[in-house]
This record gives structure tokens, sequence and C-alpha cells, in this order.
């Protein structure tokens, strides 16, 4: 179910950038999609649990996770307009440092210096991997920032999921989560909507069925149900293949090309995030 879930997410990048390339509008697509999805969650919702209630102390949780979720969507449909889907990937795994940047910033948290030396290895990876990412000056740091600021809002949405998590089952706070974010990404969406010509391929509507069912509804089931299984520490160490598994898709579905200081960047955060857990175990354990 672990390795099941982090494919359907890696290989979402690969089909977003597929569809983008193919005629969809970036806020047309994004909005449509999660239209679809949230339709499905709603219905799913409903049938297992017969409420949607959120206790009102718990709605501050989901407007932070609804506007971040917004603006995660804008980030993620236009970091693959203007980048590579293999450099979005790489970026992406950069997620585990911003949430303990966020949790030191916000939360006060204390971390342990092993943090601090992982972040410093993965501050080095973005750098490599935005010095190697093909295309013009201008594209290329646009997709690089919104590749990065993509990483920033999903932790921001993880850590504001993580009270109404204690109390609520996956599946509400999605139903919940996902139509208060859709509602502003509809507003911005209407003039795209206006000029989408929906005279697609029937390729590109299996790539959109895809991108709806796959890593916006049925991860959900997989991830939540194995973490429940497993726990969440073996979970993670799943959830660090998600950047290799995205690069290889981007690389045999739309033959895109990496270059060196893009792997070596990759290997870095990589290798930064990996020295950060192992180190925070000792201690843990002791």
């Amino acid at each position: 179910m672990l390795l099941g879930a982090v494919l359907l997410w890696a290989l979402n990048i690969t089909v977003t950038k597929y569809m983008l390339k193919h005629g969809w509008l970036p806020l047309a697509y994004a909005t449509i999609r999660y239209f679809a999805a949230i339709s499905i969650f709603w219905i799913y919702t409903w049938w297992r649990e017969r409420s949607f209630r959120i206790a009102r102390a718990d709605w501050i949780y989901v407007g932070i996770a609804a506007a971040m979720i917004f603006v995660n969507q804008l980030c993620f449909v236009y970091s693959l307009e203007f980048a590579h889907a293999s450099t979005v990937s790489l970026l992406f795994g950069t997620t585990p440092m911003f949430v303990g940047l966020i949790s030191v910033a916000l939360l006060h948290a204390r971390l342990h210096r092993s943090f601090w030396i992982g972040a410093a290895m993965t501050v080095c990876g973005v750098a490599l991997i935005a010095a190697g990412a093909g295309g013009g000056l201008v594209s290329g740091w646009k997709g690089d920032v919104l590749a990065i600021a993509l990483a920033i809002t999903w932790a921001s949405y993880t850590l504001a999921i993580a009270p109404l998590m204690r109390r609520y089952s996956p599946y509400r706070i999605s139903a919940v989560v996902l139509a208060f974010g859709w509602l502003p990404l509809a507003l911005v969406s209407i003039p795209q909507i206006g000029r989408q010509d929906f005279a697609f391929a029937g390729t590109v509507w299996l790539g959109f069925a895809y991108a709806v069912i796959g890593p916006l509804f049925l991860t959900n089931i997989l991830w939540f149900t194995a973490v429940d299984r497993v726990g969440a520490p073996r979970a993670t160490i799943f959830n660090n293949m998600q950047p290799f598994f995205g690069v290889l898709f981007a690389l045999l579905i739309l033959s895109e090309s990496i270059h060196g200081l893009e792997i070596a960047g990759g290997a870095l955060i990589f290798a930064g995030i990996a020295y950060e857990r192992v180190e925070r175990r000792v201690p843990a354990t002791e």
C-alpha cells in the first residue's frame, strides 16, 4: 500500500506535465480536477461516516489548511508550466525540511543539531538543482521558485491538519478541506475555464481520469490504511522514494533530460533528510 501510494503520487507530476503540454490551461485543469475529486470524496465520506461535522474550535485549522491547499495548487500547476517534471520532483523532496523549519518558526519547536546539518545539505542540494536545471533564465527560475513554494505550502498544510488528524478521519478532513480550498481556486480560474478547449485526445482524458482518482482519492485510502498498520516512521521511509520515482517517470514518459548538477542536488537533498532522520533516532532511543 505504501509503495502504491508513493508511485501514484510520483506519477502525478509527470501526468500533470503531460496534461499541460497537450492543451489543458493550468487553472482550468486544477479547478476541474479538484471539483471531480471533491465530488468523489464527499460521496465516499458520506457512505463511510454519514457526517462531515467539524467542531467549531477546529475550523481555524480547516481555514489554514484550505488556504494552503489553494496556494499549493497554484504553485503545482504553474511550477510544471515553467519547469521540467523531473526538476519539480526533486525540489518537492525538500518538504520534510520545510516542515521542520516552519515548526521552529511558528510552533517554537526545539530541533536537534542534526536537523540543521541536514537542512544545510538540503539547501545546497536545491542550489545545485537550480544551477543545473534546463530552460531559459526567467522561465527556469520561475519554475524553481514555484516548486520550492510547492514544498513550503505542502509542509504548511501538513502541519495545519495535524491537530485535525487526532480527532477526525483523513477522509472527512480531505472532503472538507479540499472543498473550502477549491472555492478560491474556482474563482481565480473563471477566465481560463471560459477559454478552455475540451477537444482532447483519448490519452489526455485517460490521464485526467488518473489524476483525479489516483493521486487525489485512492492514495488517501492506501496511505492512511498502511500508516495505521505499520506506523508513521516506516511510512516516512517510503515517502522519501517519491522524488526518485518522480524523476524516473519524467525521464521514461516525457523523455526529459536531467543534468549532472540536478542528480547531485537530488542526492544531496535525500542525504540531508536521511542523515537527520538517522541521527534523530539515536537520542530518541537513548
